[in-house]
């Protein structure tokens, strides 16, 4: 089949963003080809979670591989918060894991979130520094010393809360001043936490909320925080049920109160959210994260940015996969993985698309971020349901894409010269004849943007050539 007529097609934000988690305390990073298969989209950033504390002794080590688990009473008694550790900053380890996985998310059609527990006392020197590594992945958000107001991170044991917000200040203007492509955000207390209604801690954390970019809290329907070190047992103390409405209800008062305090409006995200499985079990984990979801299509919750699901695969039950203790390398789907597909795949949470002008070859492309880019949307008319539906592309095309068909997305790498189409038929057939788009973006494909750049630019100037047959070669016989 030709592709003969090329239409310009704009990528823009969803009315509710989805973010998803990929490895933490919990969990080991999976990488973007398997999630992008599994959930058959992309998500408009993925939140990676890593830690700062090059003053320590053990650093640099992961906590639980310097100190024997044998030494701490709880997931949050190490010296320093057992995240991966950031090696870039001063030491300056560009080969670093967290610079391929940004690179992997990028290349992926996805923005960052990266999520940095900091020692407060380190100096600017080090700060500055860090900002210059953001420097290369465009629209990067910086989430810094989140759950603030907690008591279980380091951050929090060694300074006071006063020290912790200044710090959270001091961050957020270095991040502005040297890396102005990234957004920082604050995570912090909830509306109700204080008298009156007021944020907890807000006094302290004003500055913060003003110099931030985006609002953001960590809210659980379910959370068993005792994990891994007892079991969540009817009569226990170490978890938790709020369910959904109170959580929708918490989320946008303090979405109400940071406006009300700071004068004016910003994004609001929810930068952890799941129900856990360890209570709810997991057939009620899946329907308390459908309820709070058909909440925001009901209310019209345009007030809620976006938010993150915690997260693709854990060791214990707040994934989408649980982790095979046999295999790290292996996931088990989840209830909640079925669920949720369905939910990111609804026109409440997916990206806006608006289609321009007819186009002729060579076209420029530009890719700002998941929710603010330009591609191309070539018309194409089926006859029937397929049975072959394949693209092919020149031995010398290198174009890094990310392609959507009939509601499924693929990933073409600049090595790749062939994708098979056929996976977007699969679950969603066709009962006759119909007419779809087909849609091409083209993130970076080394992941990185010029240094402080907020868009990539690429050109297109040769269309790959489509494949589409309704029968089989050889038809089925006994």
């Amino acid at each position: 089949m030709e592709l003969e007529k090329i239409y310009s097609l704009h990528m823009g934000k969803a009315n509710c963003a989805v973010d998803l988690g990929d490895g933490s305390e919990r969990g080991e990073y999976v990488n973007q080809d398997y999630i992008l298969n599994k959930l058959g989209r992309p998500h408009r950033a993925i939140n990676l979670m890593y830690c700062y504390y090059p003053l320590d002794k053990g650093w640099p080590l992961r906590a639980s591989v310097a100190f024997p688990p044998s030494d701490t009473a709880d997931a949050w008694g190490y010296p320093y918060d057992d995240y991966f550790p950031y090696r870039g900053g001063l030491e300056g380890k560009k080969d670093d894991p967290v610079f391929e996985q940004m690179r992997d998310i990028r290349r992926h059609g996805q923005d960052v979130i990266l999520t940095l527990t900091v020692d407060p006392n380190v100096s600017d020197e080090h700060l500055i520094a860090i900002a210059k590594d953001l420097l290369p992945f465009g629209r990067l958000m910086l989430r810094i010393n989140h759950e603030a107001t907690g008591n279980w991170f380091s951050f929090n044991k060694r300074c006071t809360y006063k020290e912790v917000a200044d710090f959270f200040h001091r961050f957020a203007k270095i991040i502005h001043e040297y890396a102005p492509n990234v957004r920082t955000i604050l995570c912090a207390g909830a509306a109700g936490e204080g008298e009156d209604g007021k944020i907890g801690m807000e006094e302290l954390f004003l500055d913060s909320a003003n110099e931030t970019d985006i609002w953001s809290i960590d809210k659980y329907m379910s959370l068993h925080w005792g994990w891994p070190n007892d079991i969540a047992l009817k009569g226990g103390h170490s978890f938790s049920y709020t369910g959904a409405k109170p959580v929708y209800e918490s989320t946008k008062a303090t979405y109400e109160r940071y406006k009300e305090i700071c004068g004016c409006d910003k994004p609001m995200v929810m930068s952890e959210h799941n129900a856990d499985g360890d209570v709810t079990g997991p057939y009620d984990q899946a329907k308390v994260v459908r309820h709070f979801c058909d909440m925001l299509v009901e209310d019209n919750a345009t007030w809620l940015d976006g938010f993150t699901m915690y997260q693709f695969r854990d060791r214990g039950r707040l994934g989408l996969e649980w982790e095979d203790p046999n295999n790290p390398d292996v996931g088990i789907e989840l209830p909640l993985l079925k669920e949720y597909k369905k939910i990111i795949h609804e026109d409440w949470f997916s990206p806006k698309m608006e289609l321009g002008n007819e186009l002729s070859l060579p076209v420029k492309l530009r890719w700002g971020g998941s929710d603010d880019s330009d591609g191309i949307a070539i018309p194409l008319k089926l006859e029937a349901d397929p049975v072959f539906c394949e693209l092919t592309f020149d031995n010398d095309d290198e174009s890094n894409l990310m392609i959507e068909i009939n509601g499924r997305w693929f990933y073409k790498s600049p090595k790749c010269k062939y994708v098979d189409l056929m996976p977007a038929f699969f679950e969603n057939k066709l009962d006759g004849a119909t007419e779809m788009t087909l849609k091409l973006f083209a993130p970076p494909a080394s992941g990185e943007n010029e240094p402080g750049a907020t868009d990539y630019y690429s050109v297109i100037d040769k269309m790959p050539k489509l494949r589409v047959e309704y029968e089989p070669v050889v038809p089925f016989t006994i």
